[in-house]
């Protein structure tokens, strides 16, 4: 079941569960795409309704993904997308306590498509791509914490390897934090997007609760958003790699 935070005629927003690819799952096994297909197709009587992909989150992270209902939207959220005024943050728990209750965070990712893994590596590396985010610790038991993200660049698995390599890596994060400690699910979740509607240009804000372990000792409810929210119109960082 599909889980829709908000729909009209131009735009589908769900929040995608932990584990639940957003497109081209293994065979035999579902994906949000072809969910969100089925679920137009048989509402509106079409064969192949059209649907856009404007983004993705990683298969272990769950949080909200937009999705354009025609390709006039689609240009739109895309253009959004590439010139920054689609803003996304997220939420993470991290196994270890940054120094700075606020900082920025800046490296050059590079990606190995045999093992489908990101690296830092010197910014002159060939393929290397400049990354860049913004944190901020809004509570800490013991030593793990609770991060606010400002995602300011798209880079595979950024926010994951960002964080390993600034020394607090994500709670549940197989790939870039194994530990012997049985969690089930990884700590991270793209819980508000904000975005301006393609037919109407209004600015529009939605969010979605965390769920699971990793964020069982740091409860995130609607009632405190309001207290979670990074001021509007960052600018990228300018800054060196870390």
């Amino acid at each position: 079941m599909i889980d829709i935070i908000y729909e009209d005629k131009c735009i589908l927003i769900c929040r995608k569960p932990a584990g639940l690819a957003v497109q081209n799952a293994s065979i035999g096994k579902k994906d949000l795409e072809s969910m969100v297909r089925t679920y137009l197709a048989e509402r509106e009587g079409k064969s192949a309704p059209y649907l856009g992909i404007i983004h993705r989150l990683d298969q272990p992270v769950q949080g909200l993904v937009v999705f354009a209902k025609n390709s006039k939207s689609a240009a739109s959220l895309s253009a959004q997308v590439q010139d920054g005024r689609m803003k996304k943050y997220y939420l993470a728990v991290t196994d270890g306590l940054p120094a700075e209750k606020t900082g920025e965070l800046v490296h050059y990712l590079k990606k190995d498509g045999r093992t489908n893994t990101s690296s830092t590596v010197p910014a002159q590396v060939p393929g290397a791509k400049k990354a860049c985010l913004r944190y901020q610790v809004r509570e800490e038991k013991g030593r793990k914490a609770l991060l606010e993200i400002e995602l300011f660049t798209g880079r595979h698995h950024q926010i994951r390897v960002q964080l390993a390599a600034a020394g607090f890596p994500i709670v549940g994060d197989r790939k870039y934090h194994p530990s012997k400690e049985p969690v089930s699910g990884m700590g991270l979740c793209a819980y508000r997007l904000e975005l301006i509607h393609p037919q109407t240009g209004k600015e529009m804000t939605f969010f979605c609760e965390p769920e699971g372990e990793p964020f069982t000792d740091f409860p995130v409810k609607k009632k405190s958003f309001g207290k979670l929210l990074f001021h509007r119109n960052h600018r990228i960082p300018k800054s060196g790699a870390y």
